[in-house]
C-alpha cells in the first residue's frame, strides 16, 4: 500500500501506526525489541507513545514506554528513518501539570533523555487543558519547535471547535500550529471523529491517527461475553462494547472474515484505512506474531459491498459524513 501525506507536516508514513503503550507494561525487553524491529523491517515509521505510559501500574509512574523505545533507539543506532510521536498532559510533574507552559517546557526535555534522542517528531497535547489559555499552551509548543526539540504539533482527544479555535489562536499569534489530530475511531466508536472533526481536518489538512482502532481489542473477535474477559486489565474497557450495537457489529464482521480470509482486527484496521481524512489506525502489539498480523490490513482490499454493510451494522445516531 502507498504512503499518505500526514497533513502539512511534510511525513508520509504507510497507513498503519505503532502504539507504545504496551512498551514497558504488557511488552517488555527483548520481546518489545523484536516486535519494534519486525515493524520497521516490513515498512513502518510512526510509533506512538506518551509520557503517561504506563503511569496507571502499581509501581510505574510514568515514562516506561518512552524508556524501552529510547534503549530500542540507541541499541538500532538509527534515528531518521524513525518517526517518534510522544504526548505530554496528562502526566503531573516538574513544572505543573496540564498544558501549563512550565509543564510542557519540563515534560519535552524529560522524554527527550528517556528517548535518548534530541528531536521529537511529532509532539501530542495528550488531552485539552481548558484551564490553561490557549496562547500560553501554543506559545510553549512554538519554542519547542523553533529550538528544535519537536517538529511538528498534535492534538489528541480534542473536540473539532477546540481544533478550530487553536488554529485561530495559532494564526492570530503566528504560532506554529497543530498539524496532527488523534481522535477515538473504530467500527463501534464513530462520532468521536465523523462529523465536524472530520470536515475540519479535511479542510484544514490535517494528519489523522486514530487511537482505539480496535475498541480496546474487542474488535479482535475474542470477547462475546463477560466470562470471555474473565481478569484482564482491559476487562472494564471492552465490557462497554458487550451490547447490541457491538455484537452487531462482530456478527457482520464474522460473516466478512468467513467470505475473504481476513482476520477480524484486518477488517476492523482496513476498515479505518478507508475513512475520509484518515491516514493512519494505531494498533499495538503483544507478539510479532500479533503485529504481523495487524500489519496484514495493509494488504486487504474490502469489497464496496463489505463495507457498506459494515458502515450499516456500526452506524449508530452520527450524522452521515457522506
Amino acid at each position: 500500500m502507498e504512503k499518505r501525506k500526514l497533513g502539512s507536516t511534510g511525513l508520509a508514513i504507510l497507513p498503519f501506526a505503532l502504539g507504545g503503550n504496551v512498551f514497558g507494561w504488557t511488552s517488555r525487553e527483548p520481546d518489545a525489541y523484536r516486535i519494534l524491529d519486525s515493524f520497521i523491517d516490513a515498512g513502518g515509521e510512526l510509533i506512538d507513545t506518551a509520557d503517561a505510559y504506563s503511569a496507571w501500574l502499581p509501581g510505574h509512574e510514568g515514562g516506561e514506554s518512552e524508556r524501552l523505545l529510547g534503549n530500542w533507539l540507541e541499541r538500532r543506532g538509527k534515528r531518521d528513518d524513525i518517526i517518534i510521536a510522544t504526548k505530554v498532559g496528562l502526566l503531573p510533574g516538574a513544572g505543573g501539570k496540564g498544558l501549563q507552559p512550565s509543564r510542557i517546557k519540563a515534560a519535552v526535555e524529560e522524554s527527550l533523555r528517556r528517548l535518548k534522542t534530541d528531536y521529537i517528531d511529532i509532539y501530542f497535547a495528550h488531552a485539552d487543558d481548558p484551564e490553561t489559555p490557549l496562547e500560553h499552551s501554543l506559545e510553549a509548543f512554538d519554542l519547542l519547535v523553533k529550538e528544535g526539540k519537536v517538529r511538528s504539533l498534535g492534538a489528541s482527544q480534542y473536540s473539532a471547535a477546540r481544533i478550530q479555535e487553536s488554529l485561530d489562536v495559532a494564526r492570530d499569534g503566528g504560532l506554529e500550529p497543530f498539524r496532527v489530530v488523534q481522535p477515538e475511531l473504530s467500527l463501534v466508536k464513530r462520532d468521536a471523529y465523523e462529523g465536524d472533526l472530520q470536515a475540519l481536518c479535511l479542510k484544514k489538512d490535517l494528519g489523522v491517527i486514530t487511537y482505539f482502532s480496535l475498541a480496546a481489542g474487542f474488535l479482535s473477535g475474542k470477547y462475546r461475553s463477560l466470562d470471555d474477559l474473565g481478569n484482564r486489565d482491559r476487562a472494564p474497557r471492552v465490557k462497554q462494547y458487550l451490547n447490541e450495537h457491538g455484537l452487531r457489529v462482530l456478527g457482520e464482521m464474522d460473516a466478512i472474515v468467513a467470505e475473504t480470509g481476513a482476520s477480524h482486527a484486518q477488517i476492523a484496521l482496513a476498515w479505518i484505512m478507508t475513512r475520509p481524512g484518515v491516514t493512519a489506525p494505531l494498533a499495538s502489539a503483544t507478539s510479532v506474531g500479533q503485529l504481523q498480523d495487524l500489519m496484514g490490513a495493509l494488504q486487504l482490499s474490502l469489497a464496496p459491498e463489505h463495507l457498506a454493510r459494515l458502515d450499516s451494522a456500526s452506524r449508530t445516531s452520527i450524522a452521515d459524513p457522506d
